[in-house]
């Protein structure tokens, strides 16, 4: 450990190694990842489905990205999506991902929400 820096204190568990705060105090970390959605283009009120595979090991996933609520909400909308789709799925970073190809199902129940949505990608 040359650079001397905290990585961990038994008094407050981990610690940043960017702002050298607690982990559950940081603020560096949540405005990357504030920074890293708004710089995707999300912040047009469009809501976007698309299926993604890279990285999953070959299997198929629906994510929505661009749903304008709060994380409660969010979690609730993901429940109703993953209830019709009938499979499993989370909530990651304000990004909705539903196990397996089930786009249209998705739209739909986005427009019933009153909600634009967009399919993208391929």
């Amino acid at each position: 450990m040359k650079d001397g820096r905290l990585v961990y204190s038994t008094e407050a568990g981990r610690i940043c190694p960017d702002c050298s705060k607690p982990a559950s105090q940081c603020v560096c970390r949540k405005k990357k990842k504030q920074t890293k959605v708004e710089g995707a283009g999300l912040d047009d009120g469009v809501v976007r489905v698309r299926r993604e595979v890279k990285g999953r090991k070959g299997k198929t996933v629906t994510a929505v990205f661009g749903l304008p609520l709060e994380d409660r909400d969010l979690r609730d909308f993901a429940k109703k999506l993953k209830v019709r789709c009938g499979t499993g799925g989370s909530v990651k970073d304000g990004v909705i991902v539903v196990q397996g190809d089930h786009r249209d199902a998705i739209m739909d129940e986005i427009k019933k929400a009153g909600y634009a949505v967009k399919l993208a990608g391929g």
